[in-house]
């Protein structure tokens, strides 16, 4: 007996480090039993979207950009995506100065990941089809794809008014899209005050979820894992998705103090202060001496199988005329149920072929107001 104590006494007992190895071999074998389960019941319904943003500050303002020099992969069952990113954080591949080259027309694409190209190849957004549109009529331009995913118009009229200028553009476009009502009062950077005026709230920074990418992005690996782990992108999404619904609901309290909700799930308070950011907006450009233009993105939807404007039906007559010129939705009505007005499934941003239909239409508004313009001069 005595002899067995002594043995046992003897075995070398485990190390912490055999433990951490022992350990991490364990969650290994776990997450590697996770991923094989997540791809073999849910490949085609989880989209491999990583969400690479950052801070930017814009004046005395902290908004949100996309990660600088990033090359990075979206992936769903639709197909995969390359995205590139300046030293701007812009989705192009050159970098731009303020000063604006003689001879080139300058356009900078204001909006969120519908504008960015969500599920869009980056020679396919509507501003790089703009931009070689141009080209291919012999007009040399340049389009700053400014779009960041979840960006609301507030964000937008401030990144237009403290930094975009700077670019000197000729034109700014604006990409409209259902979402941006809710995500004005989420961001509230502006509200309405008693008259039903825009004001400033005075908040100065708004970057949700920043902070968690910068931490994990720092970790060796964790790109890798986002682009290409269908388990570690569920878990992703459905810690961001629950994030933004306690974001969406904190900010809702607002809407209830004033209105009631319209047809549409919009309050008057929600339609009135996108259509004074919207006028802010064009205020900015026009001050600045650029032409705005408006898109009207179509929203995603199934119940009637026709065309979902994007700008609500009373919003409509008081905003058409805040632009120098509005494309409506109503553009691609010839090619409903003919062609894909959005990606099937993903998270079904506008296609390929919308972006396309887009930037030609935008391309020859640009040619007649140029043509016009030199017209005036001779």
């Amino acid at each position: 007996m005595a002899e067995q104590t002594a043995e046992a006494s003897s075995k070398p007992r485990p190390t912490l480090t055999s433990k951490l190895v022992t350990l991490l071999v364990t969650l290994l074998l776990m997450f590697l039993v996770a991923e094989g389960v997540v791809r073999l019941m849910f490949r085609d319904s989880v989209p491999l979207f990583p969400r690479y943003h950052t801070k930017a500050q814009y004046g005395e303002y902290t908004l949100r950009t996309i990660r600088r020099n990033s090359d990075f992969y979206h992936t769903s069952i639709d197909g995969k995506w390359r995205f590139q990113t300046n030293s701007q954080g812009f989705r192009n591949i050159q970098d731009f100065s303020y000063e604006k080259p003689e001879g080139v027309v300058r356009i900078v694409s204001l909006g969120d990941s519908h504008t960015q190209g969500y599920e869009v190849h980056q020679d396919y957004t509507f501003s790089a089809v703009l931009e070689k549109y141009l080209a291919r009529q012999g007009i040399e331009a340049e389009v700053i794809n400014t779009g960041v995913s979840g960006f609301s118009n507030a964000e937008e009229l401030l990144l237009l008014q403290h930094e975009m200028v700077k670019y000197q553009p000729d034109f700014v476009l604006l990409g409209f899209y259902l979402n941006d009502y809710q995500d004005n009062l989420s961001s509230a950077f502006f509200e309405l005050d008693a008259n039903n005026e825009l004001v400033a709230t005075g908040k100065l920074e708004h970057t949700p979820g920043v902070f968690i990418q910068d931490v994990i992005y720092a970790i060796p690996g964790i790109q890798w894992l986002s682009e290409n782990s269908y388990f570690y992108s569920m878990l992703f999404n459905s810690v961001w998705e629950l994030a933004k619904s306690i974001l969406i609901n904190r900010s809702a309290e607002v809407v209830n103090e004033f209105a009631v909700a319209t047809d549409y799930d919009y309050s008057p308070y929600e339609l009135r202060l996108a259509e004074l950011l919207i006028r802010r907006m064009n205020e900015v450009a026009r001050s600045n001496g650029a032409e705005f233009i408006l898109l009207d993105l179509p929203g995603f939807y199934t119940e009637t199988g026709l065309i979902n404007p994007s700008i609500h039906k009373d919003l409509l007559p008081r905003i058409r005329n805040d632009a120098d010129y509005f494309v409506s939705s109503e553009i691609l009505a010839p090619y409903d149920g003919v062609a894909r007005i959005h990606a099937p499934n993903g998270l079904r941003h506008i296609s390929e072929f919308t972006h396309t239909i887009y930037g030609v239409e935008v391309g020859k508004y640009i040619l007649s107001s140029l043509e016009l313009a030199r017209n005036s001069k001779d």
